[in-house]
Order: structure tokens, then sequence, then C-alpha cells
């Protein structure tokens, strides 16, 4: 737990305020049934008009200086607990963004979105009790206890003997409802998971008329959380009702215990109200303490969870000592690589070893499986490898800081995401600074300049979010254009002309020629079109290299290429003709 305190140091200040005004308004409500009893005892009983008004003014006075204690020690205890989450918002968020791809399947999106959301209101809502209510209930008991043996022991014992039956039954309730509140986080991140996958999917469940299996599917995770919300909601049916009958039997049996000294001559009848809103106080708090109590086994359940982002180590850190400088520039070299997925049986990649240089291109091309995407993400690192090395000019890529290494790869992924905004502002994204003339070179490279300007607005059209509202191909060449204009010494394509037609794939290799002078060209393909021109055929097969070199050789000396080939190229083709120039066509 000291993650979590940590990000309250920052509104200790906050916090002592208020607890100072929380205390001050409630010893001020302890002091006004002493006021009430001496008015009873003295002003009334004597008919002491001028101690009646002193009193009443006094009381006023306690009453409103009492309330205003409780207005600010309620701000200040909402600034409190909403800037602390705030903070563990930002915290969580910050952690997220230095996760590997395996961190982010250890924990997994939909618990991450739940800690980020549910799990941290619920440590706001339950500070604020914990502030308001909880804090100050054991002050108030002993207060309002000594005040009570200063006016009747015997009625004080009474007091002792319900306070204790309290806590033997907040005790057992307590026992009952934390295992009840850990089960329904897990079942929360359930529906969640399943509400999220109904949602991203929606556009396969249509296409394949599953919308009854999904709906069964979110119907079943439903009932899970209904069933253990029941149980954990009967705890508190029980709960309410008993109190309050506590509550309201201790209230009568002082009331007539009282009464009955009263007419012995034994007490006065002031002490008898005293005692009343004495005991009134200590049992509110202590049914306030006990409904306080009850959330914060859900509180505890839900700090766990945030707990295990904050103190989960990322499985890719930087390295602290100093990068070495190198005269070279743009050129990425696997040595003997070897990467497997957490709990995978195999390898998916063994002893990969290639190098690609500046001003050349690299392409990288296989079967289903074989492994091209896993090499594309080493790269920047998105994944540890398991044995090996994999160099950019020249020093392993695990020396330099994540950031300088990211900054030195313009990667496009598999599948294109642009964030909800502009045009502009998604390939802006790839440089904040980059000028207009700069947006606009990259996304001519990219052969997004075209229509883009035949969009109402230009570069500044809306995106919607996850571009929705534009083509794959559109979304594909912004993609493209986000990382041409970064300029970066390695550009890194896993696959990101599927979505192209010939004629665009075509003209858009053409373009990139003049773009990578100075920085290697890495591109992970399916169609060996896209390859042709390529000065370094890699090909992949189980995660193993079986060919290595230009069209041209491979076409006569790679059995895997051969057959990928020969379902993809026309007969001329593979007799080593020219292949058709589809930007004529």
């Amino acid at each position: 737990m000291r993650n979590l305190l940590h990000y309250l140091k920052p509104h200790k200040k906050l916090l002592a305020g208020a607890v100072i005004f929380l205390f001050f308004n409630n010893f001020t409500a302890m002091f006004l049934p002493t006021l009430t009893a001496r008015l009873i005892n003295v002003g009334v009983a004597n008919e002491d008009i001028p101690y009646i008004y002193r009193i009443c003014i006094l009381m006023l006075t306690v009453a409103v200086f009492g309330g205003l204690s409780s207005i600010v020690s309620a701000i200040l205890a909402s600034k409190t607990t909403a800037g602390f989450c705030r903070d563990l918002r930002e915290a969580l968020f910050i952690k997220a963004q230095q996760y590997s791809l395996t961190d982010f399947q250890t924990v997994g999106t939909a618990s991450m979105i739940t800690r980020c959301t549910n799990d941290i209101n619920i440590l706001q809502r339950s500070g604020m009790m914990f502030l308001r209510i909880l804090l100050p209930a054991p002050v108030m008991t002993i207060v309002g206890l000594t005040l009570a043996f200063r006016t009747n022991v015997r009625v004080a014992c009474f007091f002792v003997a319900v306070i204790l039956f309290f806590g033997i039954m907040a005790y057992l309730i307590g026992r009952r409802a934390i295992p009840l509140f850990k089960h329904m986080q897990k079942r929360m991140d359930r529906l969640t998971y399943v509400l999220r996958e109904g949602i991203s999917g929606v556009r396969v469940i249509r296409a394949f008329n599953r919308q009854e299996f999904e709906k069964n599917r979110f119907v079943d995770s439903c009932s899970d959380y209904r069933e253990i919300a029941v149980k954990t909601g009967r705890v508190f049916a029980i709960l309410l009702p008993s109190l309050f009958i506590i509550m309201d039997f201790s209230v009568a049996s002082v009331i007539w215990f009282g009464g009955i000294q009263v007419s012995n001559g034994s007490m006065e009848l002031g002490s008898i109200f005293a005692l009343i809103e004495y005991l009134t106080i200590i049992l509110f708090c202590g049914v306030a303490a006990v409904m306080c109590f009850m959330e914060i086994p859900r509180a505890l359940s839900s700090a766990e969870r945030i707990n295990e982002v904050l103190s989960l180590a990322p499985e890719i850190r930087d390295n602290p000592a100093a990068l070495e400088k190198s005269p070279m520039k743009g050129t990425l070299e696997f040595k003997d690589v070897t990467f497997e997925y957490s709990n995978a049986e195999e390898p998916v990649l063994s002893q990969i070893s290639f190098t690609a240089r500046p001003g050349q291109t690299t392409a990288i091309i296989g079967g289903t499986g074989s492994g091209k995407s896993t090499i594309a993400n080493l790269i920047p690192r998105f994944y540890q490898v398991n044995k090996g090395e994999i160099l950019l000019n020249g020093i392993d890529i695990k020396k330099y800081p994540q950031k300088v290494l990211r900054d030195k790869i313009g990667f496009i992924p598999q599948k294109a995401f642009l964030f909800r905004g502009t045009i502009e502002s998604n390939i802006r994204f790839g440089k904040k600074d980059a000028t207009m003339e700069e947006i606009q070179a990259a996304a001519k490279t990219a052969q997004a300049h075209h229509f883009i300007e035949g969009l109402e607005d230009g570069y500044q059209s809306y995106v919607a979010q996850g571009g929705s509202n534009l083509s794959g191909g559109q979304k594909q060449r912004v993609a493209i254009a986000r990382a041409l204009v970064k300029k970066p010494e390695v550009y890194v394509f896993d696959d990101s002309f599927s979505a192209l037609d010939f004629k665009t794939d075509s003209m858009l290799r053409k373009a990139l020629k003049s773009e990578i002078k100075d920085s290697a060209l890495i591109i992970v393909a399916q169609r060996i079109s896209t390859i042709l021109d390529a000065d370094q055929i890699i090909v992949l097969d189980e995660g193993k290299v079986v060919g290595m070199g230009r069209h041209e050789e491979l076409i006569k000396t790679c059995p895997i290429y051969q057959q990928i080939a020969a379902t993809q190229l026309s007969e001329n083709e593979l007799k080593g003709k020219e292949a058709p120039d589809y930007e004529q066509a």
C-alpha cells in the first residue's frame, strides 16, 4: 500500500485541514447536549430568563461555528480525495505507457480499464467516507462515553454494552463481506471484457449473425455479477434494520431507566435529554461507521488491484549507463535473435540474422505464423528478445533509452489506428513541431495528398475515433504519412501496404526511394509484387530464415519463396520477365 500512500503526500496539508475542521465540528456537536442539560436543569428549573438567553445565544454560536467547520471540512476532504484519485489515474496511465506488450497481456486491457475507472471511483468514495464518518467515530465514541459517565454511571455502562455489541456485529459482517467484494471485482472485470469485446467486434458479430450468441454471453456475465451483488445486498439488507432496531431500543431504554431515576430524585430531567443526545450521536456514528466499514473491504480490494499495476515492474527498462556514440546511421542488424512469447511451448523466432543498411530496402515475407510481424515488433522493442542482439547503428537497442530508440524508428503497424481530431493533427502526431510544408510533403509521398485535398476541409477535415469515417486505404496512407514526417533512421512497414491497391502500392514504393537515402527500409509483406524490387528479401518459415537474397535469386533457389510466388505471380513473371507497371496501368 506504500505505492498508494505516496500519492497522498502532496495533499497532506488539505488532509490535515479537513481533519482539524472535522474534529472541531464533532466537538461542537458533543458540546451542545451539555448546554441543553444546563439549560433545562438550571435555567428552566429556576425560571432564570437571562440565563436561558445566555445559554441559547451560546448554543446558537456553537451551532453556527460547527456548521461552518462542517462545510469547510467537506470542501477540504473533497479536494483531498479528488486530487489523490486524479494523481492515481495519472500514475496508472503513465505506468501503462511503460509496459511492454507482454505486460499488457499480464494485466489485461479490460482489467486495466476497470482499475483506472471503477476501482479508483471506489477508492475516492471510500476515502470520503473514511474522512467524514469513520475517522471521527472512535473519538466521538470516547468523548460521548466520558460525558455520559460524568452524567450517570449506570446508564453509561449500558452505553458500553451497546457499543461492544455494535463492534462484534461489524466484525462478523465484515468477515462475510470481504470475500464477496473481491469476487464482485473479478466478475466486474469479466463483464467489462465481454462488453468491450462485443462493442469492438460488432462488425464481425453481425457478419456471422452471432448476435444471439453474444447476447447470451453478455447475459451470462451479467447474471454472474448479479448473483454476487445480490449476496452482498442481502448482507446490507439484514444489517441496516438490525442497527436501527438496536438504536431505537437503546434510546427507549435510556428514557425508561432515566425516568425511573428522575422520579427517585437521583437524576435531573435535563440529564436524560443530554444522555439521549449522547447515545444518539454515538449510535449514529456507529451505524455510519459500520456502513463505512462495509465499504472498506471493497476499497481494500480495489486498492490491491491498483497496487498490482503500480508495483508491476515493466519487462523492458531503460539502461542507466551512458549511451555510446556511433558514426553509423540507419543500420539495423539482427544477430542470432531468438524470441518466444510468454507461456509458449517453442520459440516463434529462432536464430534470425540479417543486416538492413541505409538506402536499401529489406523485405520480409513468409507464410502465416512464420514470425514476420514479430520481427517488426522487436525492432522498436515492444518485446524483449530472449537470445541474441538487435543492433541499431552498431549499438544494442537495449542500451538506448526507449524514447531515443523510438525517435529513430518510423513504425507503421499492420492495423492503422488514427486518433480523434483532424488529418493534420494525426500526421503531426509523428512530429509535434512539423511545419505544414513537411506534413504535405509526407502526405504526398504516402499518396494521401490527393484524397485529402478532395475533402471539404482538406487537412483540417475531422477524423473520428479510430479513423472510422475514413476507408481502410485512406487510414493506411495517413498512418504512413505520420511515420514519414519523422524522417527516422529506420522505416518499419508491418504489412502496411495490404489495404492499398496495386497502383497506389507501386506509386508509394517509387516515392519512398527518394526518402530512404539515409535510412533503412524494412517491409513486412504478404504480396510479392510489393517486394519485387527489394535489395534484400528474407524468407521465413516457422520462425527460421530459409532464404535470403533478391527476387531473381530466390525464385530459383528457395522452395518456400517459389511456393508463395506460384500463387501470386503470372507465368511470365515467374520466368523472370518484368512485372507490370501498375502506375501506367
